[in-house]
């Protein structure tokens, strides 16, 4: 499965911190039920890794990736752990070697015009803008398919339930960033039902 197939199969990728690893596994299960696969586990807790873990060996219709990127070492951890992509906040050389050689397909954040052409240059397609509102949102994602249409994006970042279906339907979005379908609340609760509630709802904004 390429980058681009893990980032048309679910409308929204979940941006998820697990604070409690009891929770790693039912949160998967409760958004694999919604219709949500591509989960985007972030190395933001020291719970990542073993979240990751839990859920690639208990969860096996998730596909499970690993979020916040942002050293070297944390690729071949993340891979070994199961995770099959990874998403970073941006992108230096040195990540670029580490993604290399890794073997683990990286979606890397950009944000300006200049940064989309460096990553395309380094031979990446499939990007992340991040943070999406900040960069310039709809419009700046509209602006670069003019001049650079061979990218394809999941923007990050300040988008919400409500505005989602606005990124979707960008002709170069093949998917969106988002930490609604995982609040707090619900997840300290415990409240799986209502995440899968959230996922389903999700799902149905593939325009």
């Amino acid at each position: 499965m390429t980058l681009l197939d893990i980032m048309r199969a679910s409308p929204v990728i979940p941006v998820i911190a697990i604070d409690n690893i009891d929770h790693a596994v039912p949160l998967a299960r409760a958004l694999v039920a919604g219709g949500i696969r591509v989960l985007e586990v972030t190395l933001r807790t020291v719970h990542g890794l073993p979240a990751i873990r839990a859920m690639a060996e208990q969860v096996p219709d998730a596909i499970v990736g690993v979020g916040t990127l942002t050293q070297p070492d944390e690729f071949a951890a993340a891979r070994d752990a199961g995770a099959v992509f990874g998403v970073s906040p941006g992108l230096t050389p040195s990540l670029i070697s580490a993604a290399k050689a890794s073997g683990l397909p990286l979606l890397p954040g950009v944000m300006s015009p200049s940064e989309v052409m460096a990553a395309r240059e380094a031979g990446f397609r499939q990007l992340k803008l991040f943070p999406a509102v900040p960069a310039g949102g709809i419009g700046m994602l509209n602006a670069i398919a003019g001049p650079l249409p061979d990218v394809t994006f999941c923007p990050t970042g300040g988008i919400s339930q409500e505005t989602a279906s606005q990124f979707l339907a960008c002709k170069n979005v093949a998917c969106v960033g988002g930490s609604w379908l995982t609040p707090k609340d619900a997840m300290q609760a415990g409240d799986w039902a209502r995440i899968t509630e959230l996922a389903r709802a999700a799902s149905r904004l593939r325009t």
